[in-house]
């Protein structure tokens, strides 16, 4: 099975320097209180371009086409973020994008993926299959697919999160990464592994959409109905076939949260570090704030993955 190596993230991180953000690393004392951690290092990557680590992950692979390919064109499936990450990757590289999107894709990542100036072709998620759709459309329009998270460039360049932790905060002893399709967890796994290789490396996804867990208690990819949850970027059936094995590989455990645990986090976030976070964004925090992993006396790595939220939702939600 094709896979990643440190070299390749530290590739990525040459690509990207300059044009991504170097997102900072964020502290509150009375995290490290709430969790009897040493000190927890917040990798705020909500405050990356396109408002999400997927901004990392999008351009690296369009920096990777060769010419003919970009002249082609580019296409994804996404409920926003990456989507959003490939229209600006596109356009930074002045090449065409169409997107494929859920109805029911938050109105301010749908806006904002058009703002970009790609395309955007609406879908049922619960009705129709995101693959099939991205497949057929390559082969349509002859553009070129960056998938959202089983595309080694893609995790390559995600991996540059947790590259860039260690490289600012120095060691840690526990890293909790947000988890949907995998790329973002198998790219910090991949990482950690060549960097510091005692780390534990968690992953956390959404109770409603728990298809690592079920899959690695399987022992093979299992698929489970698309969950419905607030995590609209984790609403995913099955894990990605190239990032399993590095997960089954690399990360010692996947643990799951509530809702209303990951709106607990959000809250959290606002009222005690002065952040933003979108649901899934919020996840790998709910994880540790909700007392899923024990940090006692631990340096704790945690992605604050991205902060796409509206105001109107976010006050829903956390008010």
């Amino acid at each position: 099975m094709p896979s990643i190596s440190l070299a390749d993230v530290i590739a990525a991180s040459e690509r990207l320097e300059g044009v991504a953000n170097r997102t900072p690393v964020l502290t509150a004392r009375s995290l490290d209180e709430a969790t009897g951690a040493d000190r927890v290092l917040l990798k705020a990557e909500n405050l990356q371009r396109v408002g999400a680590f997927k901004f990392r992950g999008a351009y690296n692979a369009v920096a990777c086409l060769r010419p003919d390919e970009r002249a082609r064109g580019v296409a994804t499936v996404s409920s926003g973020n990456h989507a959003q990450a490939v229209a600006l990757a596109a356009r930074l590289h002045e090449i065409p994008a169409v997107i494929l999107m859920p109805e029911d894709a938050p109105t301010g990542k749908l806006a904002a993926t058009r703002g970009y100036g790609a395309e955007v072709v609406l879908f049922d998620r619960y009705a129709e299959d995101r693959e099939a759709l991205l497949a057929a459309l390559a082969q349509e329009r002859g553009v070129v697919p960056i998938h959202p998270y089983d595309d080694l460039n893609v995790m390559a360049g995600q991996g540059t999160v947790a590259l860039e932790l260690i490289r600012d905060a120095g060691p840690i002893d526990v890293l909790l990464v947000c988890l949907g399709g995998g790329g973002l967890l198998s790219g910090c796994a991949t990482a950690v592994a060549g960097l510091s290789p005692t780390t534990r490396v968690i992953g956390v996804e959404p109770e409603a959409g728990d298809d690592f867990v079920r899959s690695l208690a399987a022992g093979e990819r299992v698929r489970i109905p698309v969950p419905r949850t607030i995590a609209d970027g984790q609403q995913l059936p099955i894990p990605g076939e190239l990032t399993f094995p590095i997960v089954q590989e690399l990360v010692s455990e996947v643990v799951t949260v509530s809702d209303e645990e990951i709106i607990a986090a959000m809250r959290f976030l606002f009222e005690r570090v002065k952040t933003v976070a979108e649901p899934s964004g919020a996840c790998a925090l709910a994880a540790l704030l909700s007392g899923k992993v024990d940090v006692a006396g631990a340096r704790v790595g945690v992605t604050i993955s991205g902060g796409n939220v509206t105001a109107e939702r976010f006050a829903e939600l956390v008010g």
